[in-house]
């Protein structure tokens, strides 16, 4: 009863604007990694010039396994390119590298939504795995007549639950800061040409809906839970 209630209905939307999402980005970034750009800049060496230029030398560019696994490790400052964007000269490769560079520029900067993320992810990531069996628990307890244990568990739940939505929240804003900054310096480095840049902003327009995706199935999953609570 708990998952197939009529209130399902209110993930369904979210739901088709993350599938949505998936397949923009997987389209947008099949399109453009398939068009090198002009000057023939690898993945790594746009990181590698945008990191430089602003004097973030000591900032390595580490190769990983894995498809569009890219990221910044702000815990040990470094920026890892999967091997299909570092050794890449397509327009889709320079938009990922710069991207993730873009965070390490926040870093830099001490851009405050990324220190928040930073700093509730791990907390988060665990109250994210208790959240779901937390709430399961207050139903079943509640169902089988311990009414005050039962809505007790279930609104830790929530609380829980509530923190997940918080972190996509703030993840939001930080993702599209970095895209920003990252359009920004390869167009000022002149790392693509001018023409170029339209091929990297619909990457990493993209890339930045998978997020507004996220959070929007974050709200929707905590809205129905809340309808659930209140029945309860």
């Amino acid at each position: 009863m708990f998952y197939y209630d009529w209130t399902f209905i209110i993930l369904i939307p979210a739901f088709l604007l993350a599938l949505f999402a998936q397949t923009k980005v997987k389209s947008a970034y099949s399109r453009y990694a398939r068009i090198p750009n002009q000057r023939g800049i690898t993945g790594e060496r746009t990181a590698r010039m945008i990191l430089d230029m602003h004097g973030l030398h000591d900032v390595p560019i580490e190769r990983v396994a894995g498809e569009l696994s890219d990221h910044y490790d702000p815990s040990k400052r470094v920026v890892r390119l999967s091997q299909s964007v570092y050794d890449d000269t397509s327009i889709s490769s320079v938009a990922i590298a710069a991207h993730e560079c873009g965070h390490a520029l926040q870093h830099q900067t001490g851009y405050a939504l990324l220190s928040i993320r930073n700093a509730i992810a791990a907390p988060v990531n665990f109250v994210s795995m208790a959240s779901w069996p937390l709430l399961i628990l207050g139903i079943f307890m509640i169902q089988a007549g311990h009414y005050a244990g039962g809505n007790m568990i279930f609104n830790i739940g929530v609380f829980a639950f509530g923190g997940v939505v918080l972190f996509h929240l703030v993840t939001l804003p930080v993702e599209l800061n970095a895209s920003s900054r990252a359009l920004k310096e390869i167009e000022a480095e002149g790392i693509v040409y001018e023409e170029e840049i339209a091929g990297a902003k619909k990457v990493l327009s993209a890339a930045a809906l998978t997020y507004v995706a996220a959070l929007a199935v974050a709200v929707a999953q905590l809205l129905r839970i809340l309808l659930i609570r209140g029945r309860n």
